[in-house]
């Protein structure tokens, strides 16, 4: 059996001031899939994706078990041995590109500073790649782009300069934090139609992070629920939407309008309060202040359940649960 192309093994990451941002996460990414990594804002995505890299801020702390890629355990790589493999076999795409692009360089410096670090040869070599990867998420013109800084472009084709910058290495594993959050709904369509464009094309494996169940559906083959720094419920995307056990889960499909169903004057759903900052000694489930299903038994260590598709979840409410509630 193939390894996974990523594998990660009781990830934890914690902040100066106590604060537990990652709680012992394990996933699995496999060869040519996109796995969604979903949640509200704070509950540790973005700390996951930048501790795989490790470019966590100064004072943040990582501990693993494993970070795996490839097989390799990365965990305990240098600062060094990471530069030779950021942008190489595993590239990232950031959340906002204009402030990840640097203001001071054109385009064309940038992409051929990535290919030139890590593959060796020409400038005029490396432009004419970089030319050719533009031109494939779509960028017309591509050799007036690369003569062009980053504020000479809308935000669709910053994140398009992004995309290929990731693809100038062929890398193995492509991390992408919310690439299209500051984007408009049309253009958010677009990049994520060429992301599986891309992806079927040349086999990409992609870890996506998101806040956006919408996203999730339109383009993810597996999907892991994180909250308050854990993965609270994962499986594959069909299974998951259609048989949701954790009620966070199940909120966060509840939040989603659906046409139809909702009256014009209907107040939308909405999962009341937010998500705590967590300490170490924290014990039990971070869900419990805000679930309607909460009962004593969430303050001490969860179980980790498998409803009857297959997928998993941590919760004290056994499979079927909703069906007990319905009745």
């Amino acid at each position: 059996m193939t390894p996974p192309v990523l594998y990660i093994q009781a990830l934890r990451v914690s902040f100066p001031g106590g604060t537990e941002a990652v709680r012992g996460i394990s996933l699995a990414v496999n060869q040519g899939e996109t796995h969604c990594l979903v949640g509200e804002s704070g509950c540790g995505k973005s700390a996951t994706s930048l501790a795989i890299m490790g470019l966590l801020a100064r004072g943040a702390q990582r501990s693993a078990g494993t970070i795996a890629l490839e097989g390799e355990d990365i965990s305990q790589h240098s600062e060094r041995q990471m530069r030779r493999l950021r942008g190489d076999r595993l590239a990232m795409i950031f959340q906002e590109p204009m402030t990840s692009l640097n203001p001071a360089y054109t385009v064309g410096s940038q992409m051929a500073e990535v290919y030139q670090r890590h593959r060796g040869g020409g400038r005029a070599a490396a432009l004419d790649r970089a030319a050719m990867l533009l031109e494939k998420v779509g960028i017309t013109a591509p050799g007036m782009r690369l003569a062009q800084y980053p504020h000479e472009l809308s935000g669709g084709l910053r994140q398009r300069v992004m995309i290929a910058m990731a693809l100038m290495c062929d890398p193995r594993m492509l991390i992408a934090d919310e690439p299209t959050t500051a984007l408009d709904v049309t253009v958010q369509a677009q990049i994520l139609a060429l992301l599986k464009r891309l992806q079927r094309e040349t086999g990409l494996t992609v870890l996506l992070i998101t806040h956006d169940l919408g996203v999730v559906a339109r383009t993810a083959d597996r999907v892991s629920v994180m909250y308050a720094g854990e993965i609270v419920e994962s499986g594959p995307v069909a299974e998951l939407f259609r048989n949701p056990q954790h009620p966070y889960t199940r909120g966060l499909i509840g939040c989603i309008p659906v046409p139809g169903r909702l009256s014009r004057d209907a107040r939308l759903t909405t999962i009341p309060g937010v998500v705590p900052r967590i300490g170490p000694d924290f014990v039990g489930c971070g869900f419990r202040d805000r679930c309607r299903h909460a009962m004593p038994q969430c303050a001490a260590p969860l179980p980790e359940r498998t409803a009857a598709d297959g997928h998993r979840y941590l919760c004290v409410l056994q499979p079927g649960w909703r069906e007990e509630v319905a009745a």
